[in-house]
């Protein structure tokens, strides 16, 4: 059975923390008979040292100290009358009760006097009078001074003591309480890892269900952004995804009605015309002919623009690019566009920098740009009113602009300006035959070039459209003039 991620993320923390603790608790286990048997030889090595000090002060030399050695050995530990406490608690009727700690530590220590000579054996290899190597009282021994005189070195043999009952039960209870320590670590982290993985888990599970609803056609889908994690960027970037989704979908629903509308005008005013005149309500005159083609041609110019967004948006819109001077393009579409504006009542400006570098485009392209925007700005210029036709340098290359005067739009609607049958007035688009791709046309070829183009409106102010191209690049220069 397929095992869930919450389960997952559970048994691992379970195991990271379980195994942790049990590597302590197996050093710990490992290492305190070791600590302890050092404890005690350290302890008894001060004492002895102690006590031999005092010894040579009193006697004034080492004689009769192998007849007193045991005696004053036996003084580290319980001597009746003389009650030594251990560091821990010990329970009533257990040994070490009351009394000291009743364990053989004799014989882990021998002595020698200053030169070395063995007085006390503790060491088969080095028997008494026996001389030790002077490496091995550096290595074993603890000197013995008295007044800053040497007097003799405390030899260590290399063996542990062994435990007594007492502190047996000390190793006992450690024992306990590490193995209370790793149960109450191994509950602690159920626990965590139970809680880490339902909050890791909720934002995973919600993002699943909130996809299966998109898979099931409920396109906008929010899910809760509750940390500011990768699983609060995950979600972010969900709904973002979600939102762009189901914006798009939209689109694509209005892009479908839109085209739909837009081709059955034509269509009916063709079907219209023929089935009048073919019932013979109507006579075929010239005229009627001309209208026919008239919305034949409209119809092949939404299927030509349609194909040209198609192309752009696949980056598959051929350009014959080659350097072209950007005052002659301004010329040429002042020149097609003149005797249109002189019929409108319109005034038609060119302003153009001198000594602007050429441009890298495909000309032919350029000029539907420049014949898009110079047909919306006759279109909502009134008699009188004015459009610019400008052309600059800038620190990107070379910008076009083409401004008129009209009534222009509110800034909210600048950004919709540019999306495929966008229409600020629907009823003046209807009435002129647009289909609503102009400005989408315009910033698909702009963008295939390399370019950006971008609109600046306020109302009564007009509306001026800025294009941005890239001048010919310093690499084609030098092939040109090759």
């Amino acid at each position: 059975m397929r095992q869930s991620l919450y389960w997952k993320i559970t048994f691992a923390f379970i195991l990271v923390a379980f195994t942790s603790a049990a590597l302590v608790t197996l050093v710990i286990r490992a290492s305190s008979p070791d600590r302890l048997s050092r404890l005690i030889i350290d302890q008894q090595k001060e004492t002895l040292k102690q006590l031999l000090v005092d010894y040579y002060e009193s006697h004034g030399s080492w004689a009769g100290i192998e007849q007193a050695w045991w005696r004053l050995e036996g003084r580290m530990v319980a001597t009746p009358g003389v009650s030594v406490t251990p560091s821990f608690p010990l329970p009533l009727g257990e040994p070490g009760e009351g009394m000291g700690f009743e364990r053989d530590r004799r014989n882990l220590f021998g002595l020698t006097d200053a030169q070395g000579r063995v007085l006390v054996s503790a060491d088969p290899i080095y028997p008494v009078n026996s001389v030790v190597p002077p490496d091995v009282l550096q290595r074993d021994g603890t000197a013995l001074s008295v007044n800053g005189t040497p007097v003799g070195y405390l030899i260590r043999v290399p063996r542990a003591p062994n435990f007594n009952p007492a502190e047996m039960l000390f190793l006992r209870r450690t024992y306990q309480a590490l193995a209370m320590a790793l149960g109450g670590a191994l509950i602690v982290a159920v626990l965590i890892g139970l809680w880490l993985a339902r909050r890791l888990t909720l934002p995973l599970q919600a993002l699943t269900e909130a996809a299966k609803r998109i898979a099931q056609g409920n396109l906008e889908q929010e899910v809760a952004v509750v940390s500011g994690d990768e699983l609060g960027q995950l979600a972010r970037a969900f709904n973002q995804m979600s939102r762009a989704v189901a914006q798009a979908n939209q689109m694509r629903r209005q892009m479908t009605a839109d085209i739909a509308h837009d081709l059955r005008t034509p269509l009916t005013v063709i079907a219209g015309y023929i089935e009048s005149m073919r019932d013979g309500i109507l006579s075929p005159t010239p005229e009627r002919f001309t209208m026919i083609y008239t919305e034949i041609e409209r119809l092949q110019k939404m299927v030509e623009d349609l194909r040209i967004l198609s192309q752009a948006d696949a980056g598959e819109l051929p350009l014959n690019c080659q350097a072209v001077p950007p005052a002659a393009i301004l010329e040429r579409t002042a020149a097609i566009f003149q005797h249109r504006a002189e019929q409108k009542g319109v005034i038609l400006r060119v302003q153009k920098e001198e000594n602007l570098p050429p441009v890298w485009m495909d000309e032919d392209r350029m000029m539907q740009v420049m014949d898009n925007l110079l047909s919306n700005a006759l279109r909502y210029t009134p008699p009188g009113g004015e459009v610019f036709l400008q052309v600059r340098s800038s620190e990107a290359g070379i910008e076009f602009v083409v401004r008129d005067t009209g009534e222009g739009i509110p800034p909210e609607e600048i950004p919709k300006i540019f999306e495929r049958f966008y229409r600020a007035d629907k009823s003046r688009h209807a009435e002129a035959g647009e289909s609503g791709l102009g400005l989408t046309i315009v910033k698909a070829i702009v963008e295939a070039h390399g370019g950006r183009v971008w609109a600046v409106s306020a109302p009564g102010d007009g509306l001026a459209v800025h294009i941005q191209m890239p001048a010919v690049p310093e690499e084609q220069k030098k092939t040109e003039n090759s």
